[in-house]
Formats: C-alpha cells, sequence, structure tokens
C-alpha cells in the first residue's frame, strides 16, 4: 500500500508539470524580452545609419555624374576641383601608389612579426611584444602623419635617390617574376586532363601576371628617369612632402592590423597538425612555411585585404605628408607630391562649412566617396570569394 501512495503522490507531482510551470517567472521572461528588445534597436539602428549614409553619398554623387563633363575628368593632368577640372586618373594612382608602397611594408613586417609570435616565440616573449604591437595600433594617425613628413621624408626618402629607386624595384621585380615562375611551374606540374576552362583560367591568370611584371618594369624605369639628374645619386634628393614618404606612414600604421589578424590565424591553426610534421622529421621552418602557412591562408588572406582597406581609406598621414594641398598634379612617382582619394576629399573640405569653388566641387567629394566605397566593395566581395574557397575547416 505504501509504494502504491508513493507512485500516486509521484504521479501526481508529473502530471502538475507544464509549460508556463517551466517557463520561470513572469518578471525573468520580461527582462529577457527587454533586452532582446534592446539589441535589435541597435542593430537597426546601425543598418539604418549605414542605409542613410549610402544613400546620401549616391544622391550626392548622381547630381555629379548627371550634371558634369566628363571630359574634365579624364586627361586633365591634375585635381583642381575649385577650378572645376576632376581628373580622376590623379587621385586614383596616387592611392594605388600609396596602397601598393602601404603593403609592402605593413606585409612582410606584419606577417613575419605574426609568425614570430605564433611559432618561435616562447609565453613571456609573446606576453612582452604583443602588448606592444597594440600599442603600436593605438598611434594617432596625425602622430605618425608628423613622423613620416618631418622624418621619414627628409632622412629616409630623400636620401634614395634614382639609384636607389632601382635597386628596390630591381629586386621588387626579382621576387614577383620569381612568383609567377613558381606558380607556372607548379601547374605545369599538375595532372593532365584538367578541365578546358580551368586551363583557359590559368593561361589568363598568367598572362595577367605578366602584363603587370611589365607594367611594374616600365613605372620603376619611368620613375628612375623623371627628376633632376642630381637625383641620379644617393643621398642627394632634396624634397619635402611625397607619396612615399606617406605611404611609409600608411604602412606602419598597418602593420599591427595585419600582424595581430594573421596571428589570430596562425594560432588557430591545430596543434596536431604541428606535431605531425614534426613526427615526420620536418625542421620548424619546413612545418611553418609548408603546413601552418597553407592552413591558415585564409586568415592571412583576410589580414592582408583588412590591410588594404585600411592603407587605402588612410587620410591624415597622406594628407600631412603627402606633399599636395588642394589641389594636385597628375604623377606615377612615389618620389612626387600628389593627393590620394581620402586626402583629396580632406582638403577640399578643410575649414569651411561649405566647400567654396566651381559649381560641382561640393558634389565632387562626395563622387570620390561613392568611387573609394565601390573599390572597397569589390574588394572585400572578391576577397571574401577567395577566402571561402581556400579556407579550410577543422
Amino acid at each position: 500500500m505504501a509504494d502504491i501512495s508513493i507512485s500516486n503522490s509521484s504521479t501526481a507531482a508529473v502530471g502538475s508539470l507544464s509549460v508556463e510551470a517551466l517557463a520561470g517567472p513572469q518578471k525573468r521572461a520580461r527582462k529577457e524580452a527587454l533586452i532582446r528588445s534592446v539589441f535589435l534597436l541597435a542593430s537597426l539602428v546601425s543598418i539604418l545609419i549605414s542605409v542613410l549614409i549610402v544613400v546620401s553619398l549616391v544622391r550626392e554623387s548622381w547630381t555629379f555624374m548627371t550634371q558634369v563633363d566628363w571630359s574634365v575628368t579624364w586627361g586633365q593632368n591634375g585635381w583642381r576641383p575649385r577650378r572645376g577640372l576632376y581628373d580622376m586618373p590623379t587621385l586614383l594612382v596616387a592611392s594605388l601608389i600609396v596602397t601598393v608602397i602601404a603593403m609592402l611594408v605593413a606585409g612582410p613586417l606584419g606577417l613575419g612579426a605574426a609568425i614570430y609570435l605564433s611559432e618561435y616565440a616562447s609565453k613571456k616573449t609573446r606576453s612582452f611584444f604583443k602588448p606592444i604591437l597594440e600599442v603600436l595600433a593605438g598611434v594617432p594617425s596625425v602622430v605618425l602623419g608628423f613622423f613620416a613628413l618631418f622624418f621619414i621624408s627628409p632622412q629616409v626618402i630623400e636620401r634614395i635617390g634614382r639609384n636607389g629607386w632601382l635597386v628596390i624595384g630591381a629586386v621588387i621585380i626579382i621576387a614577383y617574376l620569381a612568383v609567377i615562375a613558381g606558380w607556372t611551374r607548379n601547374l605545369v606540374r599538375r595532372e593532365a586532363g584538367t578541365e578546358l576552362a580551368t586551363q583557359i583560367k590559368r593561361v589568363l591568370t598568367l598572362t595577367a601576371l605578366v602584363a603587370t611584371a611589365l607594367i611594374l618594369i616600365w613605372w620603376v624605369n619611368s620613375v628612375a628617369g623623371s627628376g633632376d639628374p642630381a637625383s641620379a645619386d644617393f643621398f642627394s634628393v632634396k624634397r619635402s612632402g611625397q607619396l612615399a614618404a606617406a605611404a611609409v606612414g600608411v604602412g606602419i600604421l598597418t602593420i599591427p592590423l595585419v600582424a595581430s589578424v594573421s596571428e589570430d590565424a596562425l594560432a588557430s591553426v591545430p596543434q596536431e597538425l604541428r606535431s605531425a610534421s614534426a613526427g615526420l622529421g620536418a625542421r620548424k621552418l619546413t612545418t611553418t612555411v609548408q603546413v601552418v602557412l597553407p592552413a591558415a591562408v585564409s586568415g592571412i588572406v583576410a589580414a592582408f585585404i583588412i590591410g588594404i582597406s585600411r592603407a587605402l581609406g588612410e587620410t591624415m598621414v597622406v594628407f600631412m605628408a603627402g606633399g599636395a594641398a588642394d589641389e594636385a598634379t597628375f604623377t606615377s612617382s612615389p618620389f612626387e607630391g600628389s593627393l590620394t582619394m581620402t586626402a583629396g576629399m580632406a582638403s577640399l573640405a578643410t575649414g569651411t562649412d561649405n566647400v567654396v569653388g566651381e559649381g560641382l566641387t561640393f558634389q565632387s567629394l562626395y563622387f570620390v566617396g561613392f568611387v573609394l566605397f565601390l573599390l572597397t566593395l569589390f574588394l572585400n566581395i572578391a576577397a571574401g570569394r577567395f577566402v571561402n574557397r581556400v579556407r579550410e575547416r577543422y
């Protein structure tokens, strides 16, 4: 009888359970709903702000595109918006020069720092150097702008000269051609029977790489041949602000970003891969180059893309050390002063509530910003597709 009564009481207790009873107190449910609403509102506000920015950018850019005489946006040999000359190649080429040189500085140094911190440094060393690297990321860009203008430009860039530029350019070209040769050799070694579409893509890619190498050779030679004859010697170039100094400053500013993201990508590679490589007798360098780096290639590419976007969008360093004011003459030489897209926008709008000048001067700022937005968007989309293709999942 006792067992029967216990069983009946247990059944009654189970039977009293309900969804309402398991839901908890009503006060807790209201608090969770309130928190959910706050987070939803925050996300909607962020989306709304982004939409409003894009709408205003497109609206003013459309005004510029529909009213401007497009002949003044190309081949005018200079960006002079207050006089109605909107030569976009001036800004695009300067932005490209600054971005390329900045990544030549930030890429190897940032990736090298990440490899050292992830693969070679002890825990004590990592705990010492990583905060220093992060502190460098917190240095205001205006400080680096002064540093680029008053130290990098006179003490580094102005001492290179044409011969120094030829040496640097030759090293870059040789390294680039070595990469092309290695990539081509790997393609030749692959199995026969590759699909025709894949073969066409490889041929087109190789053609683009070779064409880029030829353009690079022409650019280095043209820069070396420009300027006064006195600049042919080392330690003799005398200029103030210039794109190369600004680019080095931007590169220094980008190093911590590339290093931090790359180090996170390398640290996410499973330790088992390193142990397996060491178990097969591979050296530390071999393991790092042939195992860890390929496994983390998606994160490293993401780090470089973030670095490129950062360099492309940097304003203050280029504005201060780029060597141009609110106007710029077209140049393909990093030893001359010019304006990037961001610096052109900043210099044009500085010190006034409304941009003073020719009728479409104000709208030209939005047009330049719209072009910069499209470039960054395309860059991120292409990088995202590439990262998804090469990403390793563990």
